[in-house]
Protein backbone atom coordinates (compact mmCIF):
# COMPACT_ATOMS: atom_id res chain seq x y z
CA UNK A 1 0.00 0.00 0.00
CA UNK A 2 1.12 3.41 -1.11
CA UNK A 3 0.41 6.71 0.61
CA UNK A 4 -0.74 10.10 -1.31
CA UNK A 5 0.08 12.76 0.48
CA UNK A 6 -2.21 16.58 -0.77
CA UNK A 7 0.30 19.52 0.29
CA UNK A 8 0.15 21.73 -2.80
CA UNK A 9 -2.20 24.01 -1.80
CA UNK A 10 -1.32 27.76 -0.64
CA UNK A 11 -3.52 28.61 2.02
CA UNK A 12 -4.71 31.80 0.81
CA UNK A 13 -7.39 32.55 4.28
CA UNK A 14 -4.36 31.83 5.81
CA UNK A 15 -2.90 35.30 5.15
CA UNK A 16 0.71 36.61 5.28
CA UNK A 17 1.54 32.92 7.51
CA UNK A 18 1.21 31.01 4.11
CA UNK A 19 2.82 33.90 1.68
CA UNK A 20 6.15 33.03 2.92
CA UNK A 21 5.94 29.32 3.07
CA UNK A 22 3.83 26.13 2.33
CA UNK A 23 1.24 26.10 4.64
CA UNK A 24 2.19 22.48 5.37
CA UNK A 25 5.17 23.82 6.34
CA UNK A 26 3.70 26.16 8.96
CA UNK A 27 4.41 24.83 12.78
CA UNK A 28 1.71 23.36 14.95
CA UNK A 29 2.93 22.72 18.52
CA UNK A 30 6.55 22.47 17.14
CA UNK A 31 6.47 20.72 14.22
CA UNK A 32 5.55 21.23 10.19
CA UNK A 33 1.90 20.36 9.64
CA UNK A 34 2.85 18.13 7.17
CA UNK A 35 4.69 15.45 9.31
CA UNK A 36 1.42 14.58 10.98
CA UNK A 37 0.69 13.02 8.03
CA UNK A 38 3.83 11.82 6.91
CA UNK A 39 4.43 9.90 10.34
CA UNK A 40 0.73 8.45 9.84
CA UNK A 41 1.81 6.71 6.58
CA UNK A 42 5.48 5.47 9.15
CA UNK A 43 2.72 3.97 11.91
CA UNK A 44 0.76 2.62 9.10
CA UNK A 45 3.39 0.42 7.79
CA UNK A 46 3.88 2.28 4.39
CA UNK A 47 7.14 2.63 2.58
CA UNK A 48 6.25 4.47 -0.49
CA UNK A 49 4.46 7.63 0.03
CA UNK A 50 3.52 10.60 -2.96
CA UNK A 51 3.41 13.88 -2.18
CA UNK A 52 1.17 16.74 -4.32
CA UNK A 53 2.82 19.77 -4.22
CA UNK A 54 2.34 23.14 -5.69
CA UNK A 55 2.47 26.62 -4.43
CA UNK A 56 6.45 26.82 -2.99
CA UNK A 57 7.03 23.36 -3.58
CA UNK A 58 10.60 23.59 -3.32
CA UNK A 59 9.78 24.45 0.38
CA UNK A 60 8.81 20.54 1.13
CA UNK A 61 11.24 19.03 -1.39
CA UNK A 62 14.47 20.94 -0.02
CA UNK A 63 13.25 19.79 3.68
CA UNK A 64 12.49 16.65 3.26
CA UNK A 65 14.38 14.93 0.13
CA UNK A 66 13.65 11.46 -0.76
CA UNK A 67 13.09 9.66 1.79
CA UNK A 68 11.66 9.91 5.50
CA UNK A 69 12.11 7.81 8.40
CA UNK A 70 13.23 5.03 5.66
CA UNK A 71 10.43 5.60 3.41
CA UNK A 72 10.92 6.68 0.24
CA UNK A 73 9.26 9.81 -1.00
CA UNK A 74 8.06 10.84 -4.43
CA UNK A 75 7.01 14.55 -5.53
CA UNK A 76 4.49 14.88 -8.38
CA UNK A 77 3.59 18.94 -9.31
CA UNK A 78 0.29 20.21 -9.25
CA UNK A 79 1.40 23.14 -11.83
CA UNK A 80 -2.36 24.93 -11.09
CA UNK A 81 -4.62 24.08 -7.84
CA UNK A 82 -7.92 23.17 -9.38
CA UNK A 83 -8.66 21.20 -6.00
CA UNK A 84 -8.06 18.10 -3.91
CA UNK A 85 -9.52 15.71 -7.08
CA UNK A 86 -7.27 17.51 -9.49
CA UNK A 87 -4.23 17.13 -7.37
CA UNK A 88 -5.66 13.31 -7.00
CA UNK A 89 -5.55 13.23 -10.95
CA UNK A 90 -2.01 14.60 -10.89
CA UNK A 91 -0.39 11.59 -9.05
CA UNK A 92 -2.26 9.12 -11.16
CA UNK A 93 0.60 7.71 -12.88
CA UNK A 94 2.86 7.35 -9.34
CA UNK A 95 0.28 5.07 -7.48
CA UNK A 96 0.51 1.42 -8.44
CA UNK A 97 -2.36 -1.09 -8.82
CA UNK A 98 -3.35 -2.51 -5.73
CA UNK A 99 -4.26 0.27 -3.13
CA UNK A 100 -3.55 4.02 -1.41
CA UNK A 101 -4.06 5.98 1.65
CA UNK A 102 -5.40 9.30 1.30
CA UNK A 103 -3.83 12.24 3.59
CA UNK A 104 -4.35 15.55 3.53
CA UNK A 105 -1.34 17.76 4.18
CA UNK A 106 -2.99 20.42 6.48
CA UNK A 107 -5.28 18.27 8.78
CA UNK A 108 -4.47 17.47 12.29
CA UNK A 109 -5.95 14.95 14.82
CA UNK A 110 -6.10 13.62 18.37
CA UNK A 111 -5.07 9.91 18.99
CA UNK A 112 -5.07 8.82 15.12
CA UNK A 113 -6.15 5.22 13.99
CA UNK A 114 -5.31 4.69 10.87
CA UNK A 115 -2.77 1.80 11.62
CA UNK A 116 -5.84 -0.57 11.79
CA UNK A 117 -7.11 1.07 8.27
CA UNK A 118 -5.27 -1.84 6.05
CA UNK A 119 -6.19 -4.51 7.95
CA UNK A 120 -9.98 -3.93 7.50
CA UNK A 121 -9.58 -2.52 4.08
CA UNK A 122 -8.12 -5.87 2.75
CA UNK A 123 -10.04 -8.40 5.42
CA UNK A 124 -13.13 -7.09 3.90
CA UNK A 125 -12.10 -6.94 0.33
CA UNK A 126 -13.20 -2.99 0.14
CA UNK A 127 -13.13 -0.46 -2.26
CA UNK A 128 -12.80 1.91 -0.17
CA UNK A 129 -12.67 3.11 3.50
CA UNK A 130 -13.83 6.56 4.33
CA UNK A 131 -12.28 8.30 7.89
CA UNK A 132 -15.08 10.06 9.48
CA UNK A 133 -15.21 11.91 13.49
CA UNK A 134 -17.90 11.72 15.32
CA UNK A 135 -18.72 15.11 16.58
CA UNK A 136 -20.88 16.97 19.37
CA UNK A 137 -21.56 20.20 16.99
CA UNK A 138 -23.12 19.06 13.54
CA UNK A 139 -22.48 22.47 12.11
CA UNK A 140 -18.72 21.47 11.88
CA UNK A 141 -19.77 18.83 9.30
CA UNK A 142 -21.14 21.33 7.03
CA UNK A 143 -17.06 22.33 6.49
CA UNK A 144 -16.25 19.25 4.98
CA UNK A 145 -19.39 16.00 4.19
CA UNK A 146 -21.76 13.95 5.48
CA UNK A 147 -21.66 10.39 6.00
CA UNK A 148 -24.73 7.58 5.46
CA UNK A 149 -24.69 4.12 5.96
CA UNK A 150 -27.14 1.14 5.60
CA UNK A 151 -27.84 -1.64 8.11
CA UNK A 152 -24.85 -3.72 6.84
CA UNK A 153 -22.42 -1.06 7.33
CA UNK A 154 -21.63 -0.10 3.98
CA UNK A 155 -21.72 3.84 2.62
CA UNK A 156 -24.64 4.45 0.64
CA UNK A 157 -24.69 8.10 0.19
CA UNK A 158 -22.26 11.58 1.15
CA UNK A 159 -23.31 14.67 0.68
CA UNK A 160 -20.37 17.85 -0.13
CA UNK A 161 -21.10 20.47 3.00
CA UNK A 162 -24.20 19.71 3.92
CA UNK A 163 -26.93 22.74 4.77
CA UNK A 164 -28.91 19.92 7.13
CA UNK A 165 -26.50 16.62 8.42
CA UNK A 166 -28.99 13.90 9.58
CA UNK A 167 -26.32 12.41 11.88
CA UNK A 168 -23.18 13.66 13.57
CA UNK A 169 -20.55 11.61 11.53
CA UNK A 170 -18.40 13.89 10.10
CA UNK A 171 -15.99 12.93 6.62
CA UNK A 172 -12.53 13.68 6.39
CA UNK A 173 -9.84 13.15 3.67
CA UNK A 174 -8.17 10.81 5.22
CA UNK A 175 -9.20 7.15 2.91
CA UNK A 176 -7.89 4.24 1.60
CA UNK A 177 -8.96 3.67 -1.89
CA UNK A 178 -8.24 0.68 -4.67
CA UNK A 179 -6.40 2.25 -7.05
CA UNK A 180 -9.31 1.82 -9.84
CA UNK A 181 -11.13 4.74 -7.80
CA UNK A 182 -9.24 6.46 -10.64
CA UNK A 183 -11.29 5.47 -13.48
CA UNK A 184 -14.52 7.35 -11.66
CA UNK A 185 -12.85 10.61 -11.97
CA UNK A 186 -13.97 11.48 -15.32
CA UNK A 187 -17.48 10.96 -14.39
CA UNK A 188 -17.33 13.57 -11.52
CA UNK A 189 -19.64 16.63 -11.46
CA UNK A 190 -18.10 19.98 -11.45
CA UNK A 191 -19.23 21.29 -8.06
CA UNK A 192 -21.02 24.29 -9.40
CA UNK A 193 -20.17 26.36 -6.36
CA UNK A 194 -16.43 25.97 -6.15
CA UNK A 195 -16.18 25.14 -9.73
CA UNK A 196 -14.46 22.21 -8.86
CA UNK A 197 -14.66 18.27 -8.49
CA UNK A 198 -15.46 17.24 -4.91
CA UNK A 199 -13.85 13.96 -3.10
CA UNK A 200 -17.30 12.83 -1.67
CA UNK A 201 -18.68 13.03 -5.24
CA UNK A 202 -15.52 10.82 -6.54
CA UNK A 203 -16.34 8.00 -3.93
CA UNK A 204 -20.32 8.65 -4.65
CA UNK A 205 -19.49 7.23 -8.61
CA UNK A 206 -17.82 4.19 -7.09
CA UNK A 207 -20.68 3.33 -4.81
CA UNK A 208 -23.27 3.90 -7.41
CA UNK A 209 -21.32 1.78 -9.63
CA UNK A 210 -21.67 -1.03 -7.08
CA UNK A 211 -18.47 -0.57 -4.65
CA UNK A 212 -18.09 -1.42 -1.37
CA UNK A 213 -17.32 1.60 0.62
CA UNK A 214 -17.68 1.53 4.62
CA UNK A 215 -16.85 3.77 7.16
CA UNK A 216 -13.88 4.01 9.63
CA UNK A 217 -13.56 6.26 12.74
CA UNK A 218 -10.20 7.60 12.29
CA UNK A 219 -9.72 9.72 15.26
CA UNK A 220 -10.66 11.89 18.43
CA UNK A 221 -10.19 14.71 17.32
CA UNK A 222 -9.78 16.88 14.17
CA UNK A 223 -9.15 20.14 12.24
CA UNK A 224 -8.41 20.94 8.42
CA UNK A 225 -5.86 24.13 8.93
CA UNK A 226 -7.60 25.79 6.40
CA UNK A 227 -7.60 29.31 7.95
CA UNK A 228 -5.46 32.02 10.79
CA UNK A 229 -9.17 31.19 13.01
CA UNK A 230 -8.72 27.04 12.64
CA UNK A 231 -4.86 27.33 13.01
CA UNK A 232 -5.13 28.99 16.73
CA UNK A 233 -7.59 26.89 17.12
CA UNK A 234 -5.18 23.86 16.97
CA UNK A 235 -2.76 25.41 18.71
CA UNK A 236 -5.38 26.50 21.79
CA UNK A 237 -7.01 23.19 21.94
CA UNK A 238 -4.30 20.85 21.56
CA UNK A 239 -1.73 22.73 23.91
CA UNK A 240 -4.27 21.91 26.82
CA UNK A 241 -4.36 18.08 26.37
Amino acid sequence: MQALILAGGRGKRLGGASAAANKCLLNVLGRPLIEYSLEIAINSGIKDIVVVVGYRSEDIINNYGDSYKGSRIEYVTQAEQKGLIHAMECAKNSINDGSFMLLLGDEFMVNPRHKEMPGRFENKGLFGICGIVLVEDKDLIKRTYAVYENKDNAIYRLVEKPENPLNNKMGTGNCIFNSKVFSFIENVPVNKKRGEKELPDLIQCAIDDGKRVEAFEICEHYININSSEEFKKAESYFAHL
